[in-house]
């Protein structure tokens, strides 16, 4: 089978190695009855990582004709008589449409239906996420027949309450193991005397037994020194200077390392801003921010803080204007939580009161986008209100939007039952 690049602008690259095969069309029927077959639409559809039924659909849309793809036989039929070339030519739009990231061209992308119903393509090259013009037919026939979703939130939690108990198990172990340490001890001193009594041979036990507990007293005897602390009030004060120059070191110890922390925030955040000035591409960040050897929570500090710094009101429309970089921050895993952490941090600092008014709608829009997901949100949440900043006012400005999560979650197990 002929094989060709996926995208036209592609189709001259030797060494690209993403291919598809080359359509192969068949005029079938005569007059009013007269199809045109797509022979290998299911092979096609396949190398393009999407249903044969979209592909057919979108053939039927723009040609304005009748279109059916049969799941059992896997025939793509499209009425009238049309070209290859033709076909060809419209499978091209299809790819630049519904298959190639609209950031780097990467094919390698999945189709994701966002909350508010509109169709987006995310990038598992760089991150991005590519929105669909709605206005294009395509997209209903998408909405009604969504892909078939990859493993589900259910799966997820399922796996996570498995991990708890196998941890739980594991602990359980332990304890026992514990246990049985502290007794071994009690049964080799009953089993050595044991052993003792089972004795028969007095050359063997009885000589050593004198000798040992002959040298033991001369030992006691020898050390008959009597260890006193002084307790005179010179003594005293010089042990008090020692232990407060011990203290000041450790804090001055303390003090150092704040600074050379502080310093190093400021550095990385520099750097980030630095970077961004450049106007880098999404899978550049996403390898830009892979390569620091700092903590990822540090990094992730440092990019919210070069993104939003000075943004006092409207924050919630500077972050779906940057919501691209904050996608390909979060391809990772444990990412998500890094930055709900880090926006945690930013809105909890000292005169950003009015930004933290607008903590739900930040998190609402990051939801809708789906750069952090519901169990995240929850557990950060959770974790926050019995942390040490319980009485941060970030949890109370959260609350609203954790309530309609909640809300939503229960609807949704109703509807199901």
């Amino acid at each position: 089978m002929a094989l060709q690049n996926i995208g036209a602008s592609n189709r001259n690259d030797a060494f690209y190695r993403y291919k598809m095969p080359k359509m192969v069309t068949k005029i079938e029927g005569k007059g009013n009855g007269i199809k045109t077959n797509i022979v290998n639409n299911v092979e096609i559809a396949k190398a393009l990582g999407r249903p044969a039924s979209y592909t057919t659909k979108y053939f039927g849309c723009e040609l304005g004709a009748q279109s059916k793809f049969d799941e059992k036989t896997g025939t793509s039929l499209v009425n009238g008589a049309h070209s290859t070339s033709k076909l060809a030519g419209l499978l091209e739009v299809f790819i630049k449409r519904y298959v190639q990231c609209y950031g780097c061209g990467n094919p390698e992308t999945e189709i994701v239906i966002t909350k508010a119903q509109m169709v987006n393509l995310k990038c598992a090259a760089c991150g991005f996420i590519s929105e669909v013009d709605m206005r294009d037919k395509l997209t209903t026939f998408i909405l009604k027949n969504p892909p078939e979703a990859k493993k589900g939130g259910k799966d997820k939690k399922a796996m996570r309450r498995a991990e708890k108990e196998r941890l739980k198990e594991g602990e359980a172990a332990d304890e026992a193991q514990k246990k049985l340490k502290k007794k071994a001890p009690s049964n080799g001193k009953e089993a050595s005397s044991s052993m003792s009594k089972n004795h028969t041979s007095d050359e063997d036990i009885s000589p050593k037994h004198d000798d040992e507990s002959a040298d033991e007293v001369d030992d006691d005897e020898d050390d008959g020194i009597q260890w006193q602390t002084d307790t005179s009030r010179e003594a005293a004060e010089k042990r008090m200077k020692e232990q407060l120059s011990a203290a000041t070191a450790e804090m001055v110890m303390v003090s150092l390392k704040e600074e050379e922390e502080k310093k190093s925030s400021k550095k990385l955040v520099q750097v980030m801003k630095e970077y961004l000035k450049k106007g880098s591409t999404i899978s550049e960040l996403k390898a830009f921010i892979s390569s620091f050897s700092d903590p990822l929570q540090d990094v992730m500090d440092a990019l919210l803080d070069a993104l939003f710094d000075g943004v006092s009101k409207g924050f919630t429309e500077e972050v779906t204007k940057k919501k691209k970089y904050l996608a390909a921050a979060t391809q990772e895993d444990g990412s998500q939580m890094h930055l709900l952490n880090s926006i945690g941090s930013f809105f909890g600092k000292k005169g950003n009161d009015e930004v933290c008014k607008e903590m739900a709608l930040v998190l609402k829009e990051l939801y809708d986008e789906d750069i952090v997901e519901e169990e995240f949100v929850l557990e950060w949440y959770q974790k926050g209100l019995n942390g040490v900043d319980k009485s941060s006012p970030v949890w109370k400005n959260v609350k609203p939007f954790v309530v309609w999560l909640q809300s939503a979650e229960s609807e949704t197990e109703g509807e199901e039952d």
